[in-house]
């Protein structure tokens, strides 16, 4: 007899969502205030363009390395001490970022908060995915991934008023007081999450690395996540440049965009998310993905343009990046075992890093200006780049896509999310 699959959340797993979801927040707002607190660090920490660029790739390259290293290590303990551990290490960088007086100091900063930032993302993926039925994951996935549309709205907004009115220090003063209270939270609340300490095989850290490195599954969907991310970081590092010199937008108007650019995102997120849980995660996915190929190519080619169609056209690139993220990241989370987990979602969120800052690499030996205040050039060949990625990436992750249905399919009995530890700690 079939189970009937229960679809609705419990008072707990709510819980589990929001602690995620405004973790998502902190780590993905640390992260993007750095851009628009550019022209503040240039001149007060007496930096230039090149230098500034290092302070910013210094996040995504040590956040990958973290994650490489870290893989190994991720099946071997229970996620919430990991989760723990690791934010804390977040907010002790953030802390050093505010903390910095010179730009030496303030790549060290950037270092350190990346090797512990940078795992964050993957532990919480490992969270989801024990403690989440595949049939909710879309859902979960869009509400803890509005982070990165509520750090448009709410986050950058916020951070560019305290930086003007105080200094460039405050935000991240700002990022380390609010984390302080999520710490608290998951270290008196969040329940222990380590029903995989009970299957683990490999003993030692690296011969389980290896060994989930060289499982071709997982390869295929390491592949998806790095053509994913290739694509989307290099149209990134650029966009201001090229909607202020090409686009015509002021450095005033920038803000609005950014904001409604983040609505954008809260809104359709958990639309996407309710979508992917209804119909096919892949085609879902081919269809943003499609949307997001027009959207690329139109935007890389506009000149001169009124706010109001910037604005419409960044709206509709939102609206396919996070129709291709929700569905992928559900996809993906089915396709390792519950023993190897911590360690994919370590690996795929280094490769995730690693891949964006090749990506932005890439689109800087695409594009030039001929001076600082000059047109972007080439952007429409980066929007090209990101357009051929974008069909290679649909080919992949159709591979991942029937990895997971002949996985389902193997697996007749519903796998049941995890309410309660193995081990009882008192919850």
């Amino acid at each position: 007899m079939e189970k009937k699959i229960n679809t609705s959340f419990s008072g707990y797993e709510k819980f589990v969502i929001f602690i995620l979801a405004i973790t998502q927040f902190t780590v993905i707002l640390d992260f993007m205030v750095m851009s628009p607190l550019g022209d503040m660090l240039i001149k007060s920490l007496d930096m230039n363009t090149q230098d500034f660029g290092i302070a910013v790739s210094a996040y995504a390259f040590s956040a990958g390395i973290s994650g490489l290293l870290t893989a190994g290590f991720a099946d071997k303990f229970d996620r919430k001490k990991l989760l723990l551990f690791f934010y804390v290490g977040f907010i002790l960088g953030t802390l050093f970022c505010g903390l910095a007086n010179s730009y030496p100091t303030l790549v060290a900063a950037r270092i350190f908060t990346g090797l512990f930032g940078g795992v964050i993302g993957s532990i919480s993926m490992a969270i989801i995915t024990d403690v989440f039925q595949l049939e909710k994951r879309g859902r979960v996935m869009g509400f803890v991934q509005m982070g990165f549309g509520a750090s448009q709205v709410l986050g950058i907004p916020i951070g560019l008023y305290i930086a003007h009115k105080w200094a460039w220090e405050a935000p991240f003063f700002m990022i380390v007081a609010m984390s302080i209270f999520i710490a608290l939270s998951i270290a008196f609340w969040l329940r222990p999450v380590n029903a995989h300490l009970a299957i683990q095989q490999d003993k030692k850290a690296l011969l389980h690395l290896y060994h989930t490195v060289k499982n071709k599954d997982y390869r295929i969907g390491f592949l998806a996540t790095a053509l994913l991310s290739i694509g989307g970081f290099m149209m990134m590092p650029f966009g201001t440049v090229f909607a202020v010199n090409n686009l015509g937008i002021s450095e005033e108007q920038l803000p609005l965009l950014f904001m409604m650019s983040g609505l954008s995102s809260l809104a359709v997120m958990p639309f996407i998310g309710k979508l992917s849980d209804r119909v096919s995660k892949f085609k879902l996915f081919a269809i943003a993905s499609i949307l997001l190929v027009i959207v690329c190519l139109v935007y890389t080619h506009l000149s001169v343009t009124p706010l109001v169609w910037v604005i419409v056209t960044n709206i509709f690139m939102m609206v396919a990046i996070m129709g291709r993220m929700v569905p992928s990241s559900a996809l993906n989370s089915a396709v390792p075992d519950m023993k190897d987990r911590g360690a994919f979602m370590s690996i795929n969120a280094s490769l995730q890093q690693i891949s964006g800052g090749i990506g932005a690499a890439i689109a800087g030996v695409i594009v030039y200006q001929q001076t600082k205040n000059s047109p972007l050039i080439n952007y429409e060949i980066v929007g090209y780049v990101v357009a051929v990625i974008s069909v290679i990436g649909v080919v992949a992750m159709s591979r991942v896509n029937r990895l997971v249905n002949k996985k389902m399919e193997s697996k007749p009995v519903v796998e049941v999310p995890i309410a309660e530890p193995v081990v009882n700690d008192g919850h």
